[in-house]
């Protein structure tokens, strides 16, 4: 469940299901990132007819609370493992045809106002983000309004240092992107988890989020990378920080083992539990 929009949808299939079955809902969001009039009523209509919820974030078992008492378990979003298997950096920047000299951050996915690029894009303005000669990958579609983003780029004085490969990327793409970054940037201001994380613990990439929701969660702070404030100063201290500290290195091998956390052998075990118990 990740929208209330198709709540009348599930819940009339976990309605029917219920005759014959217990029925468990894996809950994305129970609130959206864009909230729309009737979302409670309609989100708490599709609650009432399920036995048992997984959540990938404990702020989604508080978002929960209002509306059931029902079973939940937290079970953190296993990797995505269905990419192809790392390369090197430097194949991975060639074959995106981009400098292998240059320091690269990557951000990946949809471009919506809560995903918080804005604040990415004043933090690589800053004159210590600048003077270390990093260079920013956007790669994903807009969903918001693209030109507010150009303009911002041309204000920041930045445009040398932008990347930009907005559109559709394949499947067998998405490694490029990856295995091409020294980090990968999520400067959400608003989120519970989120795939994008757990592809760059598949690749064994150092994170940069924000402190929001789930994030915090499944980035150790310093180990893997490094929570901040949704700010521009915090993301360009922890930028800067990153580079001049050369923690790139530390990071990634403790990723490949940070990562081990969430197989999807411990996702389906805590679903069984949970299942077994209703």
């Amino acid at each position: 469940y990740w929208i209330p929009f198709m709540a009348p949808c599930l819940a009339s299939i976990s309605k029917a299901a219920r005759r014959h079955a217990k029925v468990v809902a894996i809950a994305d969001n129970v609130i959206p990132h864009d909230k729309r009039m009737g979302d409670k009523m309609l989100t708490g209509y599709f609650v009432k007819h399920v036995d048992g919820f997984v959540v990938m974030s404990k702020s989604v078992v508080e978002d929960l609370k209002p509306f059931t008492n029902s079973p939940s378990a937290f079970l953190p979003h296993p990797i995505y493992d269905v990419y192809g298997d790392k390369i090197s950096k430097t194949e991975a920047q060639n074959k995106l045809g981009i400098r292998s000299e240059d320091k690269h951050l990557l951000f990946f996915g949809f471009i919506r106002k809560y995903k918080g690029l804005d604040l990415l894009l004043r933090a690589m303005g800053d004159d210590r983000v600048q003077a270390l000669g990093v260079k920013l990958i956007v790669a994903g579609e807009f969903y918001d309004d693209q030109q507010y983003y150009m303009d911002l780029i041309d204000e920041c004085g930045i445009k040398d240092q932008v990347i930009m490969k907005t559109g559709f990327i394949p499947e067998e793409d998405v490694k490029n992107y990856f295995c091409a970054a020294d980090m990968v940037a999520q400067p959400y201001r608003s989120a519970t988890q989120s795939g994008i994380t757990q592809i760059a613990y598949n690749f064994e990439r150092p994170i940069l989020v924000t402190n929001t929701g789930g994030l915090p969660e499944i980035v150790p702070d310093g180990k893997v990378g490094y929570v901040v404030e949704p700010e521009p100063k915090s993301i360009s201290d922890a930028v800067v920080k990153f580079y001049q500290g050369n923690m790139e290195k530390a990071f990634t091998e403790a990723a490949a083992v940070e990562k081990e956390r969430f197989s999807w052998k411990s996702f389906v075990g805590g679903l069984e539990k949970l299942a077994s118990g209703l």
